[in-house]
């Protein structure tokens, strides 16, 4: 397939359906693709991810605060996900892009945003444990056990790094990168707190 012309329509539908990517986008992607519709996604990935990482050092200053209860009350969850501008802020899709954020914190509950937010003294009680695991292995060796089962734990309690629970192939932070692509703008995925009815306060842990 060599003109545009050639891509079939409703493969462009398709790819917009799987990917929220605009209809030119799409088009110019399967043209680039020959016609390949799972070269066409890869495509539209890199470059969705690309553009995501030069908007991510953009103040985000807009916003919404959203919440979600589940379980006839059980479990509850307040989550910040800041934006450019009070447009966007408003947009029905990123407003249902919140709120599929508070449903995953809700079902996978994550107990930091990302890895930077992980307290050091926990990292360093993990490592431990997994070195501890390692023993009598060689050095180099233990250093990769050591980074697998940390990359491993940070996948458990990250947000960012959870797999989405209506999508496991994607993680949160890919999820972000592609609605950043989408909706033209910085995303940031700012703070959260999961309530669960009868879970130990602080002071009484």
């Amino acid at each position: 397939m060599k003109a545009t012309t050639e891509i079939d329509p409703q493969l462009v539908k398709k790819l917009r359906e799987k990917t929220n990517a605009g209809m030119m986008d799409c088009k110019g992607a399967l043209v680039e693709a020959g016609g390949d519709f799972a070269k066409a996604e890869a495509i539209l990935r890199t470059k969705g991810i690309a553009s995501a990482s030069k908007k991510a050092s953009r103040a985000t200053r807009e916003g919404i605060v959203a919440s979600y209860i589940h379980q006839q009350g059980k479990v509850g969850v307040l989550v910040e996900v800041n934006c450019e501008t009070d447009f966007v802020a408003k947009n029905e899709n990123f407003r249902a892009f919140v709120k599929d954020i508070t449903l995953h914190i809700a079902a996978a509950h994550p107990l930091y945003v990302s890895r930077a937010d992980v307290p050091g003294n926990l990292i360093d009680v993990e490592c431990e444990i997994y070195k501890a695991q390692a023993k009598g292995k060689p050095e180099n060796v233990v250093e990769k056990i050591v980074d697998g089962k940390l990359d491993k734990f940070f996948s458990t309690i990250c947000l960012l790094e959870q797999g989405f629970i209506k999508n496991p192939d994607q993680t949160i932070g890919d999820l972000v990168k592609a609605k950043i692509a989408e909706l033209g703008e910085n995303i940031v995925i700012r703070r959260f707190t999961r309530y669960l009815m009868g879970e130990p306060l602080p002071t009484e842990s």
